[in-house]
């Protein structure tokens, strides 16, 4: 087991490194120069981020690598359908974007979740009526979140929702 220590802004995480291949887990998160003791884990999860809005897209990616998460981006329906059909393993999560240029309803979900089952989806919107966003959650989605989002929730937000799974 390799046992890992990095600066992420002014933060110290601690990352362990399974003898099985592709496990880690962040251990411990603190303050820089307090080395924690090592607590419960947290999984580093498969990230999908699909918005159009570029700086919505950076923002949500930025936010969810600082956390330590692996997190891949696509603009529109269309990569996100080619990002999980072609991913080598299953996003554990996905954040998507209810309007994009080519959707703008609940199909691409649809479509997303029978490419990838086990992928938790949460549903982004700024447009979220109230079929929306009964339809969504009828459908298995997490949660539906109103945009804007407040980006000091990201990370919590799809941990939780990975842990529902």
């Amino acid at each position: 087991m390799r046992v890992a220590r990095f600066l992420v802004h002014s933060w110290v995480v601690t990352r362990e490194q399974s003898e099985k291949p592709g496990e880690t887990a962040v251990n411990a998160i603190s303050q820089q120069g307090t080395l924690p003791d090592i607590g419960e884990k947290s999984p580093l999860l498969r990230i999908l981020v699909v918005d159009d809005e570029a700086l919505i897209r950076w923002s949500l990616v930025q936010t969810l690598s600082d956390s330590g998460h692996h997190a891949e981006e696509a603009r529109d329906g269309a990569a996100a359908v080619r990002a999980v059909a072609e991913a080598s393993q299953p996003f554990d999560v996905a954040l998507l974007d209810l309007r994009l240029p080519d959707s703008n309803d609940l199909r691409l979900l649809s479509r997303l979740q029978r490419l990838s089952p086990r992928t938790q989806f949460i549903l982004m919107t700024a447009f979220g009526t109230a079929e929306v966003v009964q339809g969504a959650l009828d459908m298995g989605a997490f949660r539906v979140v109103a945009k804007p989002l407040d980006m000091n929730d990201v990370a919590a937000l799809v941990v939780r929702a990975h842990a529902a799974s």
